[in-house]
């Protein structure tokens, strides 16, 4: 998510690490995962990327629950015909899948 949104601002790996006081290596091993992020360097990413700090997190989680509410935060925008209709093919795609 760090370098979705990233480059989502145009931002070099460079540039981020400057505002953060770090090498670019380490903006790296943060985009790649190898390294966590600490809760101040969070916030300074939502900072920077002009985010809140549970966006970072949420749309990288691989928990069941994080996933719906960015589903529900993708749907909420939609009219309510086109919320059915995804909701429809969500359903028909999740039985499928479950009875392999």
């Amino acid at each position: 998510m760090i370098a979705k949104h990233r480059t989502q601002r145009n931002l070099t790996q460079e540039e981020v690490a400057e505002r953060l006081g770090i090498g670019s290596e380490a903006i790296s091993r943060l985009e790649r995962g190898v390294v966590e992020l600490s809760v101040v360097k969070l916030m300074q990413l939502a900072d920077i990327f002009d985010c809140r700090m549970d966006e970072l997190l949420t749309e990288s989680s691989s928990r069941p629950n994080d996933q719906g509410q960015m589903i529900a935060g993708l749907l909420s925008s939609l009219q309510e015909s086109d919320r059915a209709f995804i909701l429809s093919t969500v359903e028909q795609l999740a039985a499928h899948l479950s009875s392999k």
